[in-house]
């Protein structure tokens, strides 16, 4: 997600275009931003393996396809980590933060929403990326059975996280960065957010409620110069969050660069509290 002119053309166009058929669907490429293509360049994901999972979807009502990057850890016991990207970027494009994720210790499998990438066309929403995260949720189920699994999301990827971990009874921990309270609450904080607009956004993506459903320990992150999703909004849904819960702000991690500046802490932070080697 980037911020101009994401969230704050979508707050100028609910005012202006309020009662227009299109308004959701407006709202969901605004959002969603979905792509076939990796943005910052070309990303390295040699050593990933292509991974394709198929499901009959109750949304769309036919067979539907998720393309996904699958990362193995060395260690034959390792945790699996299902992998949840945020607008804009594909898996391709978030190769960088898949290989992190796997120095920490997990086997990671990144998964494509619909619309993006090589998944089924189409244009996402939050119900049916909420779909497709259950879809690679159970998929690695039944791949990886007996495994502790854990689930990480990233941006938009942490609502749609917290939304699948309070649905699931197996996760074994949830990790969210750079994420937010809801839409409206993300709108809110820019130029335009005084616009009386927040009854009109049909993506929610209602996190801060729903954080309160997850039973398993949640781990947030956040950086301290994050200019797209203010750190306000991660301690503000970390504080509605059930323990056992901990909250990790990274100082000079940017809505981009926390993954990377924030390493050992992440490190520190997964080997204490989920209580992983």
């Amino acid at each position: 997600m980037k911020r101009t002119p994401l969230l704050t053309s979508l707050a100028l166009a609910i005012a202006v275009t309020a009662g227009c058929a299109t308004l959701d669907a407006k709202q969901r490429e605004w959002i969603f931003q979905p792509s076939d293509r990796s943005w910052g360049g070309a990303q390295s994901t040699e050593g990933m393996e292509d991974v394709w999972i198929a499901f009959q979807s109750a949304s769309s009502g036919k067979p539907e396809q998720l393309h996904g990057l699958w990362l193995p850890h060395g260690r034959a016991d390792a945790p699996v980590l299902l992998y949840l990207h945020g607008a804009r970027w594909n898996v391709s494009g978030s190769s960088g933060r898949i290989r992190r994720m796997q120095e920490l210790g997990f086997s990671v499998l990144a998964i494509d929403y619909r619309g993006f990438g090589r998944s089924s066309t189409g244009l996402p929403s939050e119900a049916t990326a909420a779909e497709d995260a259950r879809a690679a949720w159970d998929w690695l189920a039944q791949q990886h059975p007996g495994k502790p699994r854990y689930i990480f999301g990233h941006s938009l990827g942490g609502a749609i996280a917290i939304d699948l971990a309070r649905q699931v009874p197996d996760e074994q921990g949830t990790i969210v960065e750079g994420t937010f309270t809801s839409i409206p609450d993300v709108v809110s904080t820019f130029k335009w957010g005084w616009l009386p607009v927040s009854g009109l956004i049909t993506q929610r993506f209602d996190s801060v409620r729903k954080v309160a459903e997850i039973g398993s320990p949640l781990l947030v992150v956040h950086g301290s110069e994050d200019s797209l999703i203010l750190p306000t909004l991660g301690r503000k849904l970390f504080e509605a969050a059930q323990e056992p819960k901990q909250f990790v702000l990274v100082e000079g991690g940017s809505h981009h660069s926390t993954n990377t500046v924030g390493q050992a802490l992440y490190r520190e932070a997964v080997a204490s509290f989920f209580k992983l080697k």
